[in-house]
């Protein structure tokens, strides 16, 4: 019997090339244990526009493939900047379609709020998440305010506190994950 890797996918709430919450989620990418597989999906902009009379049994194919990496993955983190005080549009809007699915049901999750504030967009992000009923705790949630002045342009994270948050959240995450077996 091979030991697989589990699938986590990591969605980045951020539409902007090399943004710094992309940058997060490839550090997560690089420092998670080895036993995990890390999928950093890019096409939020892909998905169409939430309408109910679409959300049907045959949806719109990229929903449909959105749907099926969440259900595949053994878990998922959510990596947002918060758009005048709220999530990304494209973000909220990809999260509507899963809400007629159990895709999320006791999912483990993974969320953090990278931005200048972010904490009314990280609440808004955690009752989205509870309303579609995704398991995550408070220590597999991280809001990181002032991103920006903590992160070099290369990715790497400049400040101490916020690199000692992430790894724990990144070990936390990962023993929710492992819960599982």
């Amino acid at each position: 019997m091979t030991n697989q890797k589990k699938k986590i996918l990591a969605i980045s709430g951020s539409t902007r090339m090399n943004s710094s919450n992309f940058k997060i989620l490839e550090f997560i990418s690089k420092n998670i244990n080895k036993e995990f597989e890390v999928e950093i999906f890019e096409d939020l902009e892909n998905i169409p526009h939430f309408n109910p009379d679409l959300d049907t049994e045959n949806p719109p194919e990229a929903v449909t493939q959105f749907r099926n990496k969440i259900d595949a993955a053994a878990g998922v983190v959510i990596c947002t900047p918060e758009y005048v005080f709220s999530l990304p549009g494209s973000l909220k809007n990809a999260l509507e379609w899963c809400v007629s699915t159990t895709v999320f049901s006791s999912k483990k999750v993974g969320l953090i709020t990278a931005s200048a504030s972010g904490e009314k967009g990280h609440e808004q992000l955690g009752l989205i998440m509870t309303t579609i009923e995704a398991g995550f705790t408070d220590q597999t949630q991280l809001l990181i305010q002032g991103i920006r002045g903590k992160l070099g342009t290369d990715g790497t994270i400049t400040d101490e506190k916020t690199l000692h948050n992430l790894v724990a959240f990144i070990r936390n995450f990962e023993e929710e994950i492992e819960e599982l077996n």
